[in-house]
Formats: structure tokens, sequence, C-alpha cells
């Protein structure tokens, strides 16, 4: 009896209660059943981030082949165009340089394009992916925030008004345009308080995008001049872009690329929504204006240079999700890798396709980038559903 009210007593600090008396036991008429054994203790799980520090063997192979595809269609770019130039004689002017009309080709041409066409495709597909993850849109374009009409109505303003002409001398306008119309965007969109941040931002987009090109259309229908001049710029164009255009434009690239990675990690937060976003310590406003001035900076300078070139920052981010190398920060740098690989190749098409003329990279990039995008965005709506 000694022996069973100890058991009890035992099994009584075991279960955390007070102990019962032996002759509650012996009321019951049976014995207390003994004490199950303390379920051992469950290991914490780590978190994301350091459950995927170390790269897999599929990420590695994937970055691995879009390096290399963006290494061949910079060497494409460079040895491929209208004027059929021998592999051995570009390889000779690239090393050394000289006064033939090969090395004027390649490096009067052929480099310079490369260079823009590398940095535009870069910037609209960072661009792209940062206003898919602002807006948690997966149409989301960043010609959406009214960039492109920006650009476009200050080209036309500068052509009716000053009679600028040549391209590198509307860079500056179509800058200047871009970032007053991004910028009054984000300022609208912050101030209306009424819908989702998201919501909000997509439709005073859209407002000032339809005021903006309203300006343009009716410009354009007034002088006939201004309408000739337009074309040429409002189609997307590599060609007859000098270096001095990439010096205009590289440092506002460079600020928003250094941009886009002071707002990537914040990116995983925000696509959950503004109240989880602040719950998990995010000051979400500062957040998404970073972002979208990176955005602003980024396709307003590409745009500045080369014109509107569109589909870019669609296919490209959606390409970065089907290859699913990571989270929203590891889609940035592989969105801008596609984008350029997109812009490039498309621009080396635009060259070789025409027996008399080359075809300009934004028709090139709409009549292949369409029916891409359409065939990834089907493959990530499936995934979804």
């Amino acid at each position: 009896m000694v022996a069973r009210g100890r058991r009890e007593h035992g099994s009584g600090l075991v279960n955390g209660g007070t102990a019962p008396t032996g002759g509650g036991a012996a009321r019951g008429g049976a014995a207390a059943a003994p004490a199950a054994a303390p379920a051992p203790a469950v290991p914490a799980v780590p978190p994301a981030a350091l459950r995927g520090s170390r790269p897999s063997s599929r990420v590695l192979l994937v970055g691995a082949a879009l390096v290399l595809a963006l290494l061949a269609a910079i060497l494409a770019s460079v040895a491929l165009g209208s004027q059929p130039v021998p592999w051995p004689d570009v390889l000779a002017v690239l090393r050394e340089p000289g006064t033939t009309e090969a090395s004027a080709i390649v490096w009067d041409m052929r480099v310079p394009r490369t260079v823009l066409g590398l940095l535009v495709g870069i910037a609209l597909g960072v661009a792209g992916a940062l206003t898919q993850a602002h807006t948690r849109n997966p149409l989301a374009d960043p010609g959406l925030l009214g960039v492109t009409s920006g650009a476009a109505c200050a080209v036309v303003l500068a052509i009716h008004v000053l009679g600028v002409t040549s391209p590198s001398g509307a860079v500056g306008f179509a800058l200047v345009g871009a970032l007053c119309a991004g910028g009054i965007v984000v300022v609208l969109s912050q101030r209306i308080r009424v819908l989702a941040p998201g919501v909000t931002l997509v439709l005073t987009g859209s407002i000032v995008t339809a005021l903006l090109a309203s300006v343009t259309s009716g410009v354009l229908l007034l002088d006939r001049t201004t309408m000739d001049v337009f074309r040429f710029w409002s189609i997307g164009s590599l060609v007859g872009r000098g270096p001095e255009v990439i010096w205009t434009v590289a440092p506002f690239l460079l600020l928003g690329l250094l941009l886009a990675v002071v707002n990537a990690p914040t990116l995983g937060a925000l696509e959950l929504g503004d109240e989880l976003g602040v719950s998990l310590g995010r000051h979400v406003v500062r957040d998404r204006l970073i972002g979208l001035l990176a955005v602003t900076l980024l396709a307003g300078a590409a745009t500045a240079a080369c014109g509107s070139i569109a589909f870019v920052g669609l296919a490209a981010t959606h390409a970065a999700t089907r290859l699913g190398l990571g989270g929203p920060a590891w889609r940035i740098p592989v969105a801008g890798l596609c984008g350029a690989v997109l812009v490039l190749g498309a621009d080396v098409v635009g060259r070789l396709a025409p027996a008399t003329s080359e075809i300009q990279v934004g028709i090139v990039i709409a009549l292949v980038g369409a029916p891409l995008f359409v065939v990834l965005a089907r493959g990530y709506l499936g995934d979804r559903s």
C-alpha cells in the first residue's frame, strides 16, 4: 500500500497535478496508470533565409545557363549585323582597334549599341520586377506608373516648341518628363487612402498616363512635322545612340539599380500586404517610396535613351518567376539578366531579319515578346490555380 501510494504520488508530480490519496485510489477500484514519458523536444525550424543560404545544384545550373545566354547575346550583338564582318576580323579589332572599316563598324556602331542594349534591358527587367512586387499585380508594367507617357509627352513638346530633332537631343527632355510623371503618380498615390495601396497606385498611374497621352496625341495631330520626327523615337530603337546618350543616362540607371538593391530585401514583407509588413517591423511607406523611385529612375532613363520598348519588364519578370531561383529578392537580378538577354537578342534578330534594312528593337520585342508573355503568364496562372 505504501508502494502504491508512492507510485500515485509520483504520477501526480509528473502530470503536474495534486497527488491523489491512497483511499481515493482504493475507492476507484483500480490502480492509477503509470505516468507517460514526456515527449522529446521538437527542434526549432530554422528561418527561411538560413534554409536557403546554400544554393542547390539546380539554382547553380540555371544561373550558369542564364549567364552563358547573356554572354552569347553580347557576342552575337558585337559580331552580327546588317553589314557582315568576318569573325576573325571582329576578334582582331576587339584586341587592337584601328582605322579599318571593320574597326569602325565594331567600335563605333556595335559596341555602343551593345552596351546601351545591355543597360536598357537590365533596367527594364529590374523595373518590371519591382513594379509587380510593389503593386502585387503579375500583369503590372513600369509604364503603368506614367513614366513612358511622361517621357513621350516631354519629347513631343521639345520637338514642337524647341525644334529638337536628334535622339541625343531628346534624351534630356525625355528623362525630365519621365521623372516628373513618375513623381506625380507616386505623390498622388500616397495621398489617396481610399483603396489598397497597390490598387491606388495602378489607378493613379492609369489616370496620369491617359492625361499625358491625350496631350501627346493632340500635339501630334496638329503638327505633322512633329509626328514625323517623333515616330522614329516612339518605336524604340538602339540605332543612332552614341556614347553621349549612354553617359547621359548612366548615372540615373546606376542610382536606380542601387535603390533596387536596397529595396530588394523588403519585397518579401511587402508582398504579404501592408498590415503584415508593419507587423514584421518594416516601414512600409518608406520601403514603397524607395522601390517606386527606383522604378521611375530605371524605366525613365531607359525610355529616354531608346524610346518606348514594351513587354520587356513583363516578360523578364515572368521568366524570372518561372525559373524559380529564389524569393522576391532574387527575382530582381534574375529579371534584369532576362531583360538584357531579351533586348540584345531582339536587336540581333532585327538586324538579320530583313534583306535591305533593319527592324527596330521595339517592333521585334512587340512581335516576339507578346506571344512569349502569353505563354509565361498562362504557365504562371496555371501554377497558381
